[in-house]
């Protein structure tokens, strides 16, 4: 997920990138500015392209609606500000939410959630021919001998071109979590899970030909279990 910050606050935009990559791991800071003058130059170079702008509405030469006027658009905002009047306003310039400082994780959590557009299939290559397959049918993603492969919850078995983190970022995080360097694992496909030596654990995920095991790296267990209770 690549985002754009807009603020004037060095100490809130730290915090404020900070909360998003302990919330969303995939999280990269394309850009940031501190004023509407900064913010329309990057905004105008067709080559700084963003999934998400968070925006202050006070900054060092004006209100962010200011931006709005001078630049286009085209990634979800939301809007961060101290002050609750407004709200208004905001909205009427289409921002997608409006949080208050000091920003609650689950405020932001929710307002991230709703702008993000998850992937409802991926293309996947089967031998000449490239398909299709529907994210809810994924039982994991796993990567041997440099390529990427993806298990279908049926045990049907496709090759995948995109790296292993750029899949990840494509997949809604509330039912696919990375558990290693190289797996992901669908959570309706978690099935019993052992613990092994070193921290790690082992998944068994239940196929209708048959069964897989995968590998929670140690690195990876306490949030994949955080995660699990969800």
């Amino acid at each position: 997920m690549r985002v754009f910050i807009i603020e004037d606050e060095v100490m809130a935009q730290i915090a404020l990138e900070a909360a998003l990559v302990e919330l969303f791991p995939d999280t990269v800071v394309a850009g940031t500015a501190k004023s509407v003058k900064e913010a329309v130059a990057w905004l105008d170079n067709p080559d700084h392209k963003v999934d998400m702008i968070f925006m202050d509405v006070e900054l060092s030469d004006g209100k962010c609606f200011e931006i709005f006027r001078q630049a286009r658009i085209s990634a979800p905002v939301i809007m961060t500000t101290a002050y609750d009047s407004y709200a208004v306003k905001a909205f009427e310039v289409n921002s997608r939410d409006y949080l208050l400082k000091p920003i609650e994780p689950s405020a932001l959590k929710r307002a991230v959630e709703r702008c993000r557009t998850y992937k409802q299939h991926l293309m996947v290559k089967y031998g000449n021919s490239i398909q299709t397959v529907n994210t809810g049918d994924i039982a994991c993603i796993y990567s041997e001998d440099k390529s990427n492969h993806l298990v279908t919850r049926k045990g049907a078995a496709f090759m995948l071109d995109d790296t292993l983190d750029s899949i990840a970022a494509k997949l809604d995080p509330s039912q696919f979590i990375k558990i290693s360097r190289s797996a992901i694992v669908s959570r309706n496909a978690v099935g019993s899970l052992t613990k092994l030596p070193g921290g790690r654990l082992r998944i068994d995920v239940p196929l209708e030909s048959g069964r897989f095991t995968l590998e929670v790296s140690r690195s990876h267990t306490d949030s994949f279990l955080s995660w699990l209770d969800k």
